[in-house]
């Protein structure tokens, strides 16, 4: 199969090529500013949301809604998930406001159709989805995922998610500068993961859980949604990693794409076959990378949130994490607070270390989750107060701080099914899935109310422009599960419908 069959193709790459490609692309400095969101969302009936929707009317909905003039980009994933990317924003104020009114047009055409968004992890109503997306990749991706078990394709049919993308950053040290904010990224994911914890259930049954969305992307394979080893320098971590992982699929122009067993992109410019490998290649390969942190030139993607529940819950997350990253202050104490971390989260790469399993299975109730949590909040929310941003996105972030943060909780405590927790706010089945108060000028920001739930009183947020407390209130919610300060380093236990493994607490697979 010669490169040449591949419009796109072009020469044959080098080793030596494909790792000065590596080093040079995926982490493109600059002064930090800019900042994104992508949300992921279920698609429901309106009234009856634990139904399927057929396909030739979620097809009909999908074609109104690329109609609708947007600004962010709309796209469909391979369970029929809805995707909203934002352009990149000089501002969280703009990001906010860009996202927020494209949603507003998206849930008022689908209401039209008796539609609506869910924000959850994890589907909260349907025992399982069928793959819309009959496309060479996404057959190719199942089968290359389905060889370690089914992780992978409930994954890419069940789940959604919060991304949220800042800049790399500078070149220079510095709590700007990118080895920094590399670093902050996987120090603060675990953390991020606990708090916003939204998915206890899978295919309609209670997992155990509070990120069974996590869960997934860890056991999709060894390598594939793993970090680099911490600590490396980041432009050589990451292109050893990206080589040394192995190669998803060998596209084709026509026919199914070939998915080679183990075959590394390092080997396969090594070997030239099936044909030699191309720059698209690389590019396309890069792709197929799903780590907790992915680097993506002049931004970093942090992967690991689950969707939040509410019409306008993803603000929360997105504040807090670019106030934790494009605020020099906050950035560093951030980094000298979390950095602890470190020294207990043993030897796998996120988001197999002992930290990230904590957040999957314990939520905010592992004590050192919780206490990182309390302390970043507390630093995003003066943060928040110093930039001048929008009084109702600090509020949407100080009333999710008083209801969770404090109180040891999580939105997955108060998940529509009821599974999260004893205590939870479930609310029954057929209630309007996402329901929640839009954001809009002049409209303060809900913290991610569960659907159909009734807030509980949160007690007065912080006045603006002054430091939140930092110390934690008692906590309200479920007992911590492991006594000491560290988390407990045992394995996650695999989801309840999923067959493949779980993530291991061995050693390091990588080579």
């Amino acid at each position: 199969m010669p490169s040449s069959a591949f419009p796109d193709g072009g020469p044959p790459l080098t080793e030596d090529e494909a790792e000065d490609l590596l080093r040079c692309i995926c982490f493109k400095t600059g002064p930090p500013g800019a900042v994104g969101v992508e949300l992921e969302w279920f698609v429901h009936d309106l009234r009856s949301p634990y139904l399927p929707v057929p396909r030739d009317r979620l097809d009909t909905a999908f074609a109104a809604l690329r109609a609708l003039r947007l600004e962010s980009s709309l796209t469909v994933e391979p369970g029929g998930q809805l995707e909203l990317s934002s352009p990149p924003a000089p501002s969280l104020a703009r990001c906010v406001a860009t996202v927020a009114a494209d949603l507003s047009a998206v849930r008022s055409e689908l209401a039209r159709l008796g539609l609506a968004l869910t924000g959850s992890g994890t589907d909260p109503w349907l025992p399982s989805r069928d793959r819309l997306l009959r496309e060479p990749r996404y057959d190719a991706m199942e089968t290359y995922l389905d060889r370690f078990g089914r992780a992978g394709r409930t994954m890419m049919r069940d789940s959604a998610s919060v991304q949220v993308c800042v800049d790399s950053g500078y070149e220079e040290p510095g709590p700007l500068g990118y080895r920094h904010r590399w670093r902050l990224a996987h120090l603060l994911g675990p953390v991020l993961v606990a708090s916003f914890a939204n998915s206890p259930v899978l295919h309609g049954r209670a997992t155990g859980l509070r990120s069974t969305r996590q869960s997934l992307w860890t056991g999709i394979d060894p390598l594939r949604g793993a970090a680099p080893p911490p600590g490396r320098e980041p432009r050589g971590a990451w292109a050893r990693h990206a080589l040394d992982t192995p190669v998803m699929c060998v596209r084709a122009d026509e026919g199914p794409w070939a998915v080679p067993e183990g075959l590394t992109f390092r080997e396969w410019l090594r070997s030239g076959s099936p044909r030699p490998p191309t720059r698209a290649d690389l590019d396309y390969h890069l792709t197929t990378l799903f780590p907790p942190v992915r680097p993506r030139g002049s931004h970093l993607e942090l992967r690991m949130l689950d969707a939040q529940p509410g019409d306008d819950g993803w603000v929360v997350p997105l504040a807090v994490t670019a106030a934790l990253f494009d605020d020099s202050r906050a950035a560093e104490a951030a980094y000298r607070l979390l950095l602890p971390l470190a020294e207990t989260a043993g030897p796998l790469p996120p988001p197999r270390d002992a930290h990230w399993r904590a957040a999957i299975r314990d939520g905010p109730t592992a004590p050192a989750l919780h206490r990182a949590a309390v302390g970043c909040f507390a630093l995003a929310l003066e943060s928040l107060a110093r930039s001048g941003a929008p009084a109702a996105v600090y509020d949407a972030v100080a009333a999710f701080r008083e209801r969770y943060v404090l109180r040891r909780r999580c939105p997955a405590d108060e998940h529509p099914t009821g599974a999260g927790s004893a205590t939870g706010a479930g609310s029954a089945p057929g209630a309007r899935p996402g329901a929640g108060p839009a954001v809009g000028p002049g409209t303060a920001v809900g913290p991610g109310t569960a659907p159909g739930a009734a807030a509980p009183s949160p007690g007065p947020a912080p006045a603006r422009g002054s430091a939140p407390a930092r110390g934690p209130a008692p906590a309200r919610g479920p007992a911590p599960r492991s006594g000491g300060t560290a988390p407990v380093p045992g394995p996650v236990p695999a989801p309840v419908s999923d067959s493949g493994p779980a993530p291991e607490s061995g050693k390091d697979p990588r080579p």
